[in-house]
């Protein structure tokens, strides 16, 4: 059970604010904040999401009305402040941001299957407890993987950025700097191709692929079949294993997808001894089953990225 306050502050006995509630978010330990808030905060699309005052927050596009979130890690549970425009839509705003957070993982099953391999075994013993960080929105998060193929993080936010200045909606931020909800796939299925700064491959495939959600010819949602989805997935140009995986792992919530080609995941493996070929290092992921989609996180990490790092605790917007 979520414990529920009432208020308008940034912790239990601050002074009240209208609209504003105060939940305790619960998670079985242990958990690693890191690579989850630091994933969020480095990927944040100006506008939708931003890291302020030591929590990461971001809009919602809820049932009956739109939302702002703020989320805190804390010793034994995630503090959660929400402003929501209907309190009709508190069990599904809860409901997204546990699973945005993966708090109903198991970490201590994960663990122990991942430290079984000799080569993991020392990345789970010295920080216990990742998690996927997944999405608040399947097909946002579809729409920013293929805007983020082959690009920077930072160019991935300022793709997603132009399109959530030109085609979200606009929403009232009272405690920050958000402005919009990420626009979704009926508002995107018009785009303009030559409108959009991208490559004009990847053009087609954006524009392919919000037309395929707008129709419901894929989809990503709660009940999706995930084998369909992957199916539909790959069956659009543009869209290949990479994108796929990534889709699958953080929007459909795939614990055992696999972006066996990323780059990140290709170097720690060489520097792990791993098997650094698709092929070979698809077979040795077996012995992650199923799993592997925190293994990827825990490979992830040995890298030097922002991603990887939990802001600072009182650290200002993303810009």
């Amino acid at each position: 059970m979520q414990e529920l306050t009432r208020g308008g502050g940034r912790d239990r006995h601050a002074p009240a604010a209208p609209g504003a509630l105060h939940l305790r978010l619960p998670f079985r330990r242990p958990l690693c904040p890191d690579n989850l808030f630091g994933h969020l905060a480095a990927t944040a699309v100006p506008g939708v999401e931003e890291w302020r005052d030591g929590a990461y927050r971001r809009t919602l596009r809820l049932p009956h009305a739109s939302a702002v979130v703020a989320l805190s890690p804390r010793a034994d549970h995630v503090a959660c402040r929400l402003r929501l425009g209907d309190l009709r839509d508190l069990p599904v705003a809860v409901a997204r941001c546990r699973r945005l957070l993966d708090l109903d993982a198991d970490p201590v099953a994960v663990d122990e299957q991942l430290a079984r391999d000799p080569h993991l075994a020392p990345l789970v013993a010295r920080a216990p407890g990742r998690r996927v960080p997944r999405t608040v929105d399947p097909d946002e998060l579809a729409v920013r993987a293929v805007l983020g193929q082959q690009v920077s993080t930072a160019a991935a936010r300022t793709h997603a950025a132009r399109l959530v200045i030109a085609h979200g909606e606009p929403i009232d931020d009272p405690d920050g700097g958000l402005t919009h909800l990420f626009p979704t796939p009926v508002a995107l299925a018009g785009l303009d191709q030559d409108a959009l700064a991208l490559p004009r491959a990847r053009r087609r495939t954006l524009t392919r692929l919000v037309a395929a959600l707008a129709a419901g010819e894929v989809d990503l949602g709660p009940a999706a079949d995930w084998h369909d989805a992957r199916a539909r997935l790959h069956a659009l140009p543009g869209i290949g294993p990479w994108t796929v995986e990534v889709i699958a792992m953080r929007g459909l919530g795939d614990p055992d997808a696999f972006p066996g080609s990323d780059l990140g995941v290709v170097r720690a493996a060489r520097a792990l001894g791993l098997p650094s070929g698709a092929a070979a290092l698809a077979t040795a992921s077996a012995a992650w089953r199923p799993w592997r989609a925190y293994a990827v996180q825990y490979l992830w990490a040995t890298g030097d990225h922002a991603v990887n790092r939990m802001p600072a605790a009182g650290g200002g917007p993303v810009e």
